[in-house]
């Protein structure tokens, strides 16, 4: 006699594999980037730069190119 199987309750993605995060799996990385960009755009008190770094004035031409 054969033995019933059990179905899932909710349908797998449809390759079978189903990932779960949990929610500081996306907000570390998002806040650790944001604090990264914030130290690349104001760099405070350095003062081996003379001055705007390149990098920075890069950022901030692609932030206004994306705010037009």
């Amino acid at each position: 006699m054969p033995a019933p199987t059990h179905t899932r309750s909710h349908r797998p993605a449809a390759d079978g594999v189903e990932i779960r995060l949990p929610w500081w799996a996306v907000a570390l990385p998002a806040v650790a980037f944001a604090a990264l960009l914030l130290m690349i755009l104001s760099p405070g008190q350095a003062r081996a730069a003379t001055g705007d770094p390149a990098l920075g004035q890069l950022v901030e031409r692609a932030l206004q190119l994306l705010s037009r």
